[in-house]
């Protein structure tokens, strides 16, 4: 059997040790969202690249204006195309990371929350008579606390949600508007 203050020194380590563990796994979270985004931009900026070596090729050898313009024009909906996938590859990353990210939180707390109602138990079969108000209390604050977590998860869920629907909308309506802008092949 431990003493209290040995059970609060023991839980205050765990506390430290989960803490540093989440602000771990979300820093490791965090940077693979990075690194995506990175990867995306180099990828991109690489092919854009030789894209425009190309495409300047062409339209330097045209022979007249005619021609110029002609060239011009049918890179309008390759390049919008292009623009429509970096964009949905974006906001794939995004969401991906999110999700992981809001995973990799709800397991940590989840888990730091699992420990703190075991201390309580714990402290409460060895709390000296009179105190059981106290535990009582305590407890209660432990449980309304974690229903404010389990609430604020649920508004940042839907939140994240809503934004991902807006930016597929966006993504959809961009899509549109370039198919229209497009020039019709003959």
């Amino acid at each position: 059997m431990f003493s209290i203050p040995e059970q609060f020194s023991n839980a205050t380590k765990a506390n430290f040790e989960a803490q540093f563990a989440i602000f771990s796994t979300l820093t490791n979270k965090a940077f693979e969202g990075v690194e995506k985004f990175v990867d995306l931009n180099l990828t991109a900026a690489k092919a854009s690249l030789e894209e425009t070596s190309t495409t300047a090729k062409q339209l330097l050898s045209a022979k007249d204006p005619q021609e110029f313009f002609s060239l011009a024009t049918a890179q309008a909906q390759p390049s919008a195309e292009k623009t429509i996938a970096y964009g949905r590859h974006l906001a794939t990353i995004a969401t991906s990371t999110g999700a992981e990210f809001s995973k990799a939180a709800e397991t940590q707390i989840a888990e730091t929350n699992r420990k703190v109602i075991s201390l309580v138990d714990e402290v409460s079969k060895n709390a000296p008579a009179g105190t059981e108000n106290a535990v009582a209390m305590f407890k209660s604050a432990i449980g309304n606390a974690t229903a404010g977590y389990e609430q604020f998860t649920k508004t940042a869920k839907q939140a994240i949600e809503s934004m991902e629907a807006n930016v597929s909308n966006a993504v959809n309506q961009f899509s549109a508007a370039a198919a229209k802008a497009a020039p019709v092949k003959k």
